[in-house]
């Protein structure tokens, strides 16, 4: 098969989409059951899901500054 060049950045975003979902599937890993115990650990599940994603905030027009989405 042969060598495909792929643009740098392209493989920049595969690397944080990777850790990305490396970062969730540990934070998965923490979950307890517990609605409070959960609550933060949720949160950050959450967020890294919409940066994952590539969503913002409804009718939002500038980047959010909580997650970075």
């Amino acid at each position: 098969m042969p060598y495909i060049q792929t643009p740098k950045h392209y493989r920049i975003m595969e690397m944080t989409k990777e850790s990305l979902e490396q970062e969730i599937q540990a934070l998965n890993a923490q979950l307890t059951g517990d609605m409070f115990k959960d609550m933060d650990i949720k949160d950050k599940i959450h967020n890294l899901t919409m940066k994952l994603n590539g969503v913002k905030p409804m009718d939002s027009s500038f980047e959010c500054v909580g997650c970075g989405s």
